[in-house]
Parts: structure tokens; C-alpha cells; sequence
């Protein structure tokens, strides 16, 4: 028993180090959405009309969801929490666009892909995502790249993205964002303006070089790929923060169990030194 209290706490330190690893990778993706943000506000403040196919809005016929799960297991019911959300989310889905709508499925992580293997159904698919939880920087791009090139090319007419959004150590939230076609409202937040066009924050007038709509057209891709480098950062945060605190709740369990089988021991060790004590009083009376 104590060799697993021992383990747990060995699990929860490494999970603590790796919660607090991609919360400082967190930190560091801020300067870089930052500044793609400033300059989406700029080119907002500047009134003109921008023209983009990743801003196209599209009768959805064909839905892409991006699922972040875990590759390791041992954190609690993070998955099962993840995939509910999935399930909910599709039924809504069909209920919005229509029972016909061609739903694909992209897990990332080997758990979440052993869950959404067991799904069925009339027109829906479960592909493999070219990354999981440990990918680097350039393998998020370069699936971000694919995904963005199936709606370009109208594999996908809507991309969505279902992950665990990190708030603090022992608060995660589940949240789905629309990736694609990027929506108003997530420019107007990005840029820092509000979801009528007002601006919260003035802006500094701009020359812009080359057009403005040449601008926002080179800067809407990095946006998109911020937003999936920060979304497979905070899963990361989230399922070790998950980890953390179920091998916490594990390590209370153990320790709670240890106290009762400690007492039981007592117990019964006195029960038996009572009977030995009994026994011994009693040939003594029969002497």
C-alpha cells in the first residue's frame, strides 16, 4: 500500500512538471497571437471591404471536427468527458444542417481515436490525424495546412475544433470553436473590437503596403494556425492538470484505505492478544 502511495506521488510530480511545461509554452505563443491580432485590428480599423475564401460561409453539407483527447491514460475521466461533448455536439449538428450532413472525425491522441473508432452511422467517417498529443509546432502547421486546404478545395464546408480549454490547474472547461470558414465575431475579438465593430481599443492610423486586403489575406492564415498551436497547447495543460489531480484523488483514496486497514489491524491484533490473555487467565483457574 504505501509502495502505491508512492507511485501516485511520483505520477503526480511528472504530471505537475509537464502541466507546468505547456503552461509556459502558453506564455510564449502570446507574443505571436498578439501580434497577429494587432494587425488584424488595424486592418479593421481602417473600414475597408476584405474579400477572403477562408471567410466564405457555405451551406453546410459537409462537417470536418477536429477532438483533442490524450495519448496516456491515467487521468480521470478526461476522455469520457471529451467524447460525450463529441456525441452531443454531432446530434446538434444534424438537428442544425440536416440529417444527411457528412460528418468527418479527426482524433488526435491514441485514446480519443480507440473511442471514435467505435463510432457508426450513416454518413459519417473517422479519419487519422497526422498528430497527436506530443507533435511539434511544425506537424500542428502542417495538419492545419491540410485541414485549411480541404475547405479551400470544399471537402469541408465547416471545421470545428472540440478540446479541453485550460483555465487553472483545477479548472479545465470543454470548449468547441469554429475554425473554419473563420466567423466575424472571432476577428472582431481577436482585433479587439466588439461584436458590433465598435473598437475597444483606438488603433494608431496605418499605411498599409502592399492593399489591405492583400494584408488580411496573409495574416488570416496565421491566425487560424495560432488558434490551432494554442488549442493543442492548452489540451496538453489540461490533460496534465487532469492527470494531477486524479492521481491526487488517488493518493487520498490509497491513504484513506491504508488508515482503515491499519485500524482493522489493531483490531484484531488486540482481539487476539485479549483471547491469548483469556486463555491464559483460564489455566490458571483450572490449576
Amino acid at each position: 500500500m504505501a509502495s502505491t502511495e508512492k507511485v501516485t506521488s511520483a505520477m503526480k510530480m511528472i504530471s505537475s512538471a509537464k502541466m507546468h511545461k505547456s503552461e509556459q509554452a502558453l506564455k510564449r505563443l502570446v507574443p505571436f497571437r498578439s501580434q497577429i491580432e494587432t494587425v488584424m485590428g488595424h486592418l479593421l480599423e481602417a473600414g475597408g471591404e476584405y474579400n477572403s475564401p477562408l471567410i466564405e460561409v457555405r451551406d453546410v453539407k459537409r462537417l470536418s471536427i477536429i477532438v483533442f483527447g490524450s495519448d496516456d491514460g491515467l487521468c480521470g475521466a478526461y476522455n469520457i468527458n471529451i467524447f460525450k461533448d463529441l456525441l452531443k455536439y454531432m446530434n446538434e449538428c444534424r438537428a442544425q444542417y440536416g440529417a444527411g450532413v457528412e460528418i468527418t472525425v479527426y482524433p488526435v491522441g491514441k485514446k480519443m481515436a480507440r473511442a471514435a473508432r467505435k463510432l457508426s452511422g450513416d454518413h459519417l467517417s473517422v479519419e487519422e490525424a497526422a498528430i497527436n498529443t506530443r507533435s511539434t509546432g511544425a506537424a500542428i502547421s502542417d495538419f492545419t495546412e491540410s485541414i485549411k486546404n480541404s475547405f479551400l478545395q470544399k471537402q469541408a464546408d465547416k471545421v470545428a475544433v472540440v478540446y479541453m480549454h485550460y483555465k487553472t490547474p483545477s479548472r479545465q472547461k470543454l470548449q468547441i470553436d469554429q475554425l473554419l470558414p473563420v466567423s466575424q465575431e472571432a476577428i472582431a475579438a481577436a482585433s479587439g473590437k466588439a461584436a458590433d465593430g465598435k473598437p475597444r481599443n483606438e488603433n494608431a492610423p496605418c499605411i498599409f503596403e502592399p492593399d489591405a486586403n492583400a494584408i488580411f489575406n496573409a495574416v488570416l492564415p496565421l491566425y487560424i494556425n495560432s488558434v490551432m498551436q494554442e488549442v493543442s497547447t492548452e489540451n496538453c495543460a489540461s490533460e496534465a492538470a487532469a492527470r494531477v489531480m486524479a492521481m491526487q484523488t488517488a493518493n487520498d483514496n490509497a491513504q484513506k484505505l491504508l488508515e482503515e486497514l491499519q485500524l482493522e489491524y489493531n483490531k484484531l491484533r488486540q482481539q487476539g492478544i485479549t483471547t491469548e490473555l483469556l486463555d491464559i487467565l483460564g489455566g490458571q483457574v483450572e490449576r
